[in-house]
């Protein structure tokens, strides 16, 4: 298939166009490297060094023979998105491009409006561009898990039905977002559900849960196609934190009591899961909706499951808990379904404890990288 990753320089942008491009689909990434300024603005990076990305296409075609066109722009500039659309007539296209950090979008009032605009705006450009010059190709959009909070029911796969005064009917599942980031994905699938309605256009939405682990067959083939290893307190995870600081010999640092639960997947089923929805497109008219996430775990239990790794590769690792700067509750019913992605032939990549050591191994290699006044999270909800 002839496929555009919209933000293919990200975390999950570049392991799935090496992935892609592997199976031999012909992949063009589209993305104006604002990741990489943000690293400058919030004065950190990523645990692994990060090549430029000129330097790792040209290492990816040395490696394969395979040519990775790339096309550096805004997808806020609709020109320039109309000129990606009609020069390369993508049949899927992989939209990454946003910024995906709630953190960021709650630092103050101009950067959540960077955030929505941002999104939202991008989004809507790549809406029209698929209606005006590839009006067959499909929108396989990531969302994220965040959009349905946390309710005390369970999650269904972005619908549910309802019966109310004696009446039926199926309506996409009531969102109760966290963030201005979260709250920026529930407009953009409201917006895809409109445009696949009126317009007929086919998408699929992926509600991602939180990706750990940073290792791919194809990313770790050269230094040079590394990906990013992010443990800050604004674009990092808190597994990666966790691993940070055992490395590090801080504290892992526990937000509130820890009973935080979310969906989990690893980013080889991340990877996976695109092709998967790439080579099984919605019908038109339709928007589809998949949770795309393996397992759950809370803040507490992967906490303690790096003490005990790390305990057992001869680390000394205390934990902390601390006040959590969310607004968000601690302790709380989840319980999602997620089926569908299995049922299309997923074989998932489970948290072991393997994976953990990996993820430690590679934070001590590079533990000159790593800044420990990077671990607190300075950004209040409040």
């Amino acid at each position: 298939m002839r496929i555009l990753v919209l933000g293919g320089d990200g975390f999950c942008g570049w392991p799935t166009v090496l992935h892609l491009a592997t199976r031999g689909h012909t992949v063009a990434i589209v993305d104006n490297l604002i990741r990489r300024q943000w690293d400058i603005e919030l004065g950190t990076h990523s645990i692994t060094p990060i090549a430029p990305i000129t330097e790792r296409i040209a290492t990816w075609q040395a490696l394969t023979g395979q040519a990775i066109p790339f096309y550096d722009g805004d997808l806020q500039d609709y020109d320039f998105v109309s000129k990606v659309f009609r020069e390369f007539q993508p049949e899927s296209i992989v939209h990454f491009a946003e910024q995906r950090s709630a953190p960021y979008s709650m630092i103050d009032r101009a950067h959540a409006v960077f955030t929505q605009v941002n999104n939202i705006v991008g989004t809507l450009n790549v809406l029209y561009a698929i209606r005006e010059f590839t009006p067959d190709a499909h929108l396989v959009k990531l969302g994220t898990m965040g959009e349905y909070g946390t309710p005390n029911i369970d999650i269904e796969e972005g619908y549910l039905e309802i019966e109310h005064n004696g009446r039926r009917d199926v309506m996409i599942y009531p969102k109760n977002p966290p963030s201005f980031y979260h709250l920026s994905k529930v407009h953009d699938s409201h917006n895809i559900f409109f445009a696949c309605r009126i317009w007929g256009l086919r998408a699929t939405d992926l509600n991602q849960g939180i990706v750990y682990n940073v290792v791919t067959d194809e990313c770790e083939r050269d230094a040079r196609l590394w990906n990013r290893y992010d443990y800050d307190g604004v674009f990092g995870t808190a597994l990666n934190r966790f691993c940070a600081e055992a490395v590090s010999g801080y504290p892992l640092t526990v937000h509130g009591k820890g009973g935080q639960t979310r969906g989990f997947i690893d980013i080889r089923d991340t990877v996976r899961c695109i092709e998967l929805a790439a080579l099984n497109p919605a019908e038109p008219g339709e928007m589809r909706v998949y949770n795309q996430f393996t397992e759950q775990w809370s803040v507490l239990q992967l906490a303690e499951l790096v003490q005990r790794v790390a305990r057992e590769m001869g680390m000394a690792v205390e934990m902390s808990h601390v006040e959590n700067p969310r607004v968000e509750r601690e302790e709380h019913y989840y319980q999602a379904k997620h089926t569908k992605l299995i049922d299309l032939g997923l074989e998932p990549h489970l948290l072991t404890d393997e994976t953990i050591r990996v993820l430690l191994e590679k934070a001590a290699a590079h533990r000159d990288r790593i800044n420990t006044a990077d671990f607190p999270a300075l950004v209040r909800w409040k």
